[in-house]
């Protein structure tokens, strides 16, 4: 509750939090059009592949070019301005910085990039939450080695929901489920990037015009993000999958405590303690009014007839038996929230959300019968669809995840709706992302933890 005042007092003491910043696409961008108006927080570098878009970028958020005209690193650092450049490898090397924000929305490089901030002993914040849910506990647990802080990135998701769970752990209350909204009927599954936008409502020159990416609103749309971001909660909180993973139960806000309750007591959940995703949409396609498709919710219990007096006394909206309650944000802000990330590293030593444990799985589906010698093209493409599992089901069936099923070749078909595996690919073993993932099913295996006290 008191970040910004000590962001302040960085500011005044000439000693501000340090940050480097990979990737300056739309996330990136956000964040960039907070940077002027946060004190205490100066934006060393920034490394992208096309600098010259960053620049642009930087433009179009309200940057004056004068801010960010550095030649180097040291003269970013001199002189207040901001370095831009192509370089991530000096960026994170740099003893300038001292947090990274990782925001290239690619989770092999993602991936690197964390693994080479530890190794110079700098904080990660990774808005890449594909690489989160790939190899997340591992990355958490080379940053606790390194001495660092390893965060999901507030504004995200995740990591809201991962705030709203701790908010009511530390208030006292047991935790029945946590998840977000999402616009979904049951055929968005096999959404490609050429069908996304009617889905969407959008026509492809709208789209165009918006410049719009196909294939990353259709991750969205086909189910890939929710379940990506649902492994993320259920590893950072220790609230863990329905065995047959999401299945997206229409709700309007004032019925989500009625949902979510289990099955026993008329509601949706399979256990308490679950991670699930609420649908703006009923199931005949209808539009829910006054929905959650772009918030975050948790549901939590009155467990004694005291505190269920108390939600009646303050009208608190609840389910039907007057035991389960809702507390929620409609929406999230996504880049132009990641500063509390930044702040909460910096200033606390603390993440907005960190794996604890091998608990979910998204898994790599295929969208329709594969053929030997496809390519698949990965999350939002035409070949597969992320699937949300728990932990120990995708090892006892060496499943693909997600993050590894772009650009790799089929060596066996696979048949539409069934899990791609490790043994159905040629994956390149050299690859750190891989050589991770690898290790982490290795070290977390068979991920029979039991969950956090909810």
């Amino acid at each position: 509750m008191n970040l910004y005042t000590k962001l302040r007092e960085r500011e005044a003491q000439g000693k501000p939090l340090r940050v480097g910043l990979v990737g300056a696409g739309k996330f990136g961008a956000m964040y960039l059009a907070q940077v002027p108006k946060t004190p205490g927080l100066h934006l060393v570098g920034i490394a992208d592949l096309f600098p010259a878009n960053a620049k642009i970028n930087l433009q179009r958020v309200g940057w004056d070019a004068e801010r960010y005209t550095a030649a180097s690193l040291e003269a970013a650092f001199s002189s207040g301005l901001t370095h831009v450049g192509d370089d991530w490898q000096a960026l994170v090397a740099h003893p300038l910085i001292d947090i990274v924000v990782e925001a290239t929305g690619n989770p092999i490089a993602a991936v690197e990039h964390a693994l080479a901030a530890f190794r110079h002993g700098k904080h990660v914040v990774m808005v890449t939450v594909e690489a989160d849910a790939m190899c997340g506990p591992l990355l958490a647990r080379r940053a606790a080695e390194a001495g660092v802080v390893y965060s999901l990135a507030y504004g995200d998701q995740p990591a809201l929901i991962c705030d709203l769970v701790d908010w009511a752990r530390a208030a006292g209350f047991s935790v029945v489920a946590a998840g977000r909204g999402h616009k979904w009927l049951p055929h968005f599954a096999q959404s490609t990037p050429e069908t996304v936008w009617g889905y969407y409502g959008l026509t492809p020159e709208q789209a165009k015009v918006g410049g719009l990416n196909p294939k990353m609103f259709n991750s969205f749309l086909d189910g890939s993000k929710p379940a990506i971001e649902s492994t993320a909660v259920c590893n950072a909180t220790g609230l863990t999958p329905a065995p047959y993973g999401l299945t997206f139960p229409p709700a309007s806000v004032d019925d989500i405590p009625n949902v979510m309750r289990p099955k026993s007591e008329g509601g949706h959940l399979h256990h308490k303690g679950q991670v699930e995703v609420i649908s703006s949409l009923e199931t005949d396609g209808r539009v829910i009014p006054y929905d959650i498709r772009f918030g975050v919710f948790v549901v939590f219990e009155g467990e004694t007839e005291y505190i269920r007096n108390c939600f009646k006394e303050y009208m608190v909206r609840t389910d039907s038996s007057g035991r389960y309650a809702c507390l929620y944000k409609r929406w999230h802000l996504i880049g132009l929230e990641v500063g509390i990330s930044v702040a909460s590293v910096g200033l606390r030593g603390e993440p907005t959300g960190c794996p604890t444990g091998f608990r979910a799985d998204v898994v790599a589906t295929a969208k329709r019968d594969l053929k030997a010698g496809e390519t698949l093209d990965g999350e939002g493409g035409y070949t597969v669809v992320g699937k949300l599992m728990p932990a120990k089901a995708s090892m006892e069936i060496g499943a693909l995840s997600l993050g590894l099923a772009h650009g790799v070749k089929l060596l066996k078909p696979v048949a539409a709706g069934q899990p791609v595996r490790w043994v159905d690919v040629a994956v390149d073993e050299s690859s750190n992302a891989v050589k991770l993932r690898r290790e982490m099913e290795r070290l977390f295996r068979p991920a029979a933890e039991p969950a956090l006290a909810q």
